[in-house]
Parts: structure tokens; C-alpha cells; sequence
């Protein structure tokens, strides 16, 4: 499936680029060649809406819409098994490969100093 993603990155930068000769088309049809045609269309349809096809999830947020994935599609993500559309905008879901190793507990920040109670005698006592 790492492949698979691999190839629609590639296709969606090529896509998207500016850079638009002979070179690029033939790289951009060799790379359509590897991808069933279930997904390539799916991929199509959203880049004629002017969309991009696939998006990256960092800290369980999906890129392209900002809304949050489920932990479960982020597990099936990490163990590669199969690909993830996001439920909310349709794109295919990509985890880069530093968060596929096990995200790291973000770092705690330090509490902040006390101040000294004042006391609560009162200070004009007869």
C-alpha cells in the first residue's frame, strides 16, 4: 500500500506543478500506469474540483480539510494494511514515515513558580 501512496504523491506533485513539458507527461502516465483505476478516478475527480488528491495527517488532523481522523483509520495508516480516504473531504490519507513509527508523547510544559500566600491574620488587631 506504501507504494501505492508513493505513486499518488508523485502523480499529485507532478499535477500540480509548474513545470509542464514532454517529460513531465510521460513521467505523469507512467505513474497512472501503476495505479488500479478505482482510485485513479477517485483521485481525478478530485483534482477537477481543483483539489489535491492526497493529503498528509499530522497529530491526527487531516491536511487538507483540518478536521480530525479517527484512530482507527490512523492505525490502519501506521500498519500499512490498506489505504484511508478522510471521511470528511474524500482525500486519500498519507502518514509520513516519522509518525508511522510511534508518535512520542509531546514534551511537558513546565509548571509554572508559586507565588507566597499571604497570610490571613489581620495586620490592625487590638
Amino acid at each position: 500500500m506504501n507504494d501505492l501512496l508513493q505513486s499518488l504523491l508523485q502523480l499529485q506533485a507532478l499535477t500540480f506543478g509548474e513545470k509542464q513539458d514532454s517529460s513531465v507527461e510521460t513521467a505523469r502516465n507512467g505513474l497512472r500506469a501503476k495505479i488500479p483505476a478505482q482510485i485513479l478516478g477517485h483521485f481525478d475527480r478530485l483534482v477537477a474540483r481543483g483539489k489535491k488528491g492526497v493529503a498528509v495527517v499530522r497529530n491526527q488532523v487531516c491536511t487538507g480539510c483540518h478536521m480530525r481522523v479517527p484512530i482507527g483509520a490512523i492505525n490502519t495508516l501506521r500498519q500499512g494494511q490498506d489505504i484511508q480516504l478522510c471521511e470528511s473531504c474524500g482525500r486519500y490519507l498519507y502518514l509520513p514515515p516519522e509518525a508511522k513509527s510511534g508518535s512520542p508523547e509531546p514534551a511537558a510544559a513546565p509548571k509554572p513558580e508559586k507565588k507566597p500566600r499571604k497570610s490571613k491574620t489581620s495586620a490592625a488587631v487590638p
